[in-house]
């Protein structure tokens, strides 16, 4: 667990692959309860820890996860993630590049609940919720292209779901159309960065997450850092 941001009321955590961010079902220990270890080790603190979950990854996926320190942090920061006042940037590698180098997406998902899969469609259907993102290709190699990614709304797998939907399923994401696994079991979505206003200071709080220690992701973030970037 690396954490790359804390103060009194929030802790920000570069979330690894593997790693889940609340208990589920397999019964391993979540990411939330990692960190009331670690501050309760940190600060030598008695009794319980309190650790608000804010927002989740999924289990495949790398980067920035906020866990709020106390009640009045997880109060507004629920609030501000449900207003969109919470800018979120991804990285996402897929091996197919779209027609566009950049663009907005508009689709409607549907979930699926039994298969933890959601579908997207291009007009609005009975039971969907609009997903809207923004993407730009910012780096490509000879097999692979690097897109960021903001997200406008906040849906179940709305990154993974609507790349697939335009042909460029993420690498690694077997569920939504790549054709091969990645050797760790991820799938390459890196919770790059996020920016907002501190729900108590109100100052503005920007973060990047170091990518995974692994060589494409290392090649891209080298290559957006260089001059040789689109």
């Amino acid at each position: 667990m690396k954490v790359v941001y804390e103060d009194n009321h929030i802790i920000i955590v570069n979330k690894i692959v593997s790693e889940i961010v609340q208990g589920d079902k397999t019964g391993d220990t979540p990411l939330s309860e990692q960190v009331k270890a670690y501050i309760k080790e940190l600060y030598a603190k008695p009794g319980n820890v309190f650790i608000g979950v804010v927002h989740r990854l999924d289990r495949p996926v790398s980067g920035l996860v906020v866990f709020a320190k106390t009640s009045k942090a997880l109060s507004r920061l629920n609030d501000m993630f449900r207003n969109g006042e919470v800018n979120k940037t991804y990285w996402a590698v897929t091996k197919d590049c779209p027609e566009k180098q950049e663009a907005d997406l508009v689709h409607y998902l549907i979930r699926n609940e039994k298969q933890n899969k959601s579908y997207a469609y291009d007009k609005e259907v009975q039971g969907a919720k609009e997903a809207v993102l923004h993407y730009k290709v910012i780096a490509r190699s000879d097999n692979y292209n690097l897109l960021e990614v903001k997200l406008m709304t906040g849906r179940h797998h709305q990154i993974r779901c609507q790349l697939a939907k335009i042909g460029c399923p993420i690498k690694g994401d077997l569920k939504y159309g790549a054709k091969r696994s990645n050797p760790d079991g991820s799938i390459s979505l890196h919770a790059r960065s996020i920016s907002f206003i501190h729900p108590v200071s109100k100052k503005q709080i920007t973060v990047v997450a170091p990518v995974p220690n692994d060589n494409l992701w290392k090649s891209f973030e080298a290559l957006v850092n260089s001059s040789n970037k689109i």
